[in-house]
């Protein structure tokens, strides 16, 4: 199992579901971080039957996302290499950062599975 990780912002967008030839689904969303100065806006992704997380959350809404690391290298045209933050767990916070609600789903599956593109 590898390391997961933790991060706090509010909702900025939410993109629609991605399906590929394969079957697999992947949604993406973006949340803004809470440093003072420098607000980052950091995309996540969601996989499989955890796409349905995002159906409760809405923009602005405050979250605690946890998520892996997951790399990635394409050899298509060149080595590439991409980065991936896959959340497997997403909290609505209220406004002192105790959360309120989880959002449903927790799915198990294969970290190392390779994804389709």
């Amino acid at each position: 199992m590898s390391n997961s990780y933790e991060m706090v912002g509010t909702v900025k967008v939410i993109m629609p579901m991605m399906s590929f030839p394969s079957g697999f689904v992947k949604r993406e969303f973006v949340i803004t971080t809470e440093e003072e100065r420098f607000p980052q806006p950091i995309k996540f992704a969601v996989l499989k039957e955890r796409c349905s997380m995002l159906d409760a959350l809405a923009p602005n809404d405050r979250v605690r996302v946890r998520f892996n690391i997951r790399g990635n290298m394409n050899t298509k045209n060149g080595e590439r290499y991409f980065v991936d933050l896959q959340a497997f767990q997403i909290d609505k916070l209220d406004g002192d950062g105790s959360s309120i609600e989880p959002v449903p789903v927790e799915v198990d599956y294969d970290d190392d599975e390779p994804m389709p593109f």
